[in-house]
């Protein structure tokens, strides 16, 4: 197998055309110079220069292998660099997992923010639902999380990010719209209403339930589905109403409109980063601080 100081001494005589010239660029003699460059080309098994009474010229293969060797030489010399920077947390790589309204609210902000203080660090995003996350974090598979609800987990550490009220999404030429007030629980619940799964979106299903519950009202709940865009989609197709979280109103669709709720608490969606507690990606490290 070749060497670095073999391939230093090729580029150097590759680039001067010459021995003598190339030694003492190297700092070096003549002589050891070019016992590196023929078992270099004994290792590769083919002729890299060929000779003459001026000096030396690049052989077809010694061209081809010129752009390698740069190239080798160059993650060679980078190589500490990185490393050092990896154990610093400035440069590696964290993988996240975010749910659909963590896309709206979180991740563009940790996105943005690491773009400027972590230009080195390579975020690997994966849409998953919260219980997904959960799973991908014991398993390994992700390195943080950006979901619903705090696991009750030993080994997971959750930290919130962020806060948002339940707000009612719509059709614009829905009755709700023409109360000429701030529509109240008791009048949506007289309306046929779309909500998330109680498995895969358990944390939102819950917090709708507990609303109408607290009230005390059972609406008619018409659809269960998991994506807050897909609970959109079926209020903007006329399937019913629906309770969702106010960051969805960036996702606006041209036949929707989105309304407050009168008596709604503030700030009872909430959104959490969770990661291990025995995770030492210092890139993780740095990102958890960073945001």
């Amino acid at each position: 197998m070749y060497t670095l100081e073999q391939v230093r001494g090729f580029v150097a005589v590759a680039e001067e055309e010459h021995f003598g010239r190339a030694a003492d660029r190297l700092q070096m003699t003549q002589p050891p110079l070019s016992r590196q460059v023929q078992k270099l080309e004994r290792e590769i098994g083919v002729p890299l220069f060929e000779r003459t009474h001026r000096g030396v010229r690049l052989t077809p293969g010694g061209r081809v292998f010129l752009d390698e060797a740069r190239r080798l030489l160059g993650l060679a010399e980078a190589a500490p660099l990185l490393a050092r920077s990896a154990s610093t947390g400035t440069a590696g790589a964290v993988r996240i997992g975010f749910t659909a309204v963590a896309a709206l609210t979180v991740l563009g902000y940790w996105a943005r923010a690491a773009g400027k203080h972590l230009p080195d660090v390579d975020l690997i995003l994966t849409e998953m639902v919260t219980r997904e996350q959960v799973d991908a974090l014991l398993a390994g598979d992700i390195d943080v999380g950006l979901g619903r609800g705090i696991p009750r987990v030993d080994v997971l550490a959750a930290r919130r990010v962020h806060a948002e009220s339940l707000i009612l999404a719509v059709p614009s030429d829905h009755p709700l719209t023409a109360l000429g007030r701030i529509p109240l629980l008791a009048d949506i619940g007289t309306h046929d209403v779309v909500t998330y799964a109680p498995s895969e979106a358990r944390y939102l299903h819950e917090l709708v339930v507990a609303a109408f519950a607290g009230a005390g009202i059972t609406p008619r709940y018409v659809q269960h589905v998991t994506q807050v865009n897909s609970v959109l989609s079926l209020v903007d197709a006329g399937v019913g109403v629906a309770l969702v979280p106010a960051s969805a109103a960036a996702l606006r669709l041209p036949g929707l409109t989105f309304l407050p709720v009168a008596g709604m608490p503030p700030n009872t969606v909430q959104a959490h980063c969770v990661w291990r507690r025995d995770n030492d990606n210092p890139a993780l490290a740095s990102l958890l601080q960073l945001v």
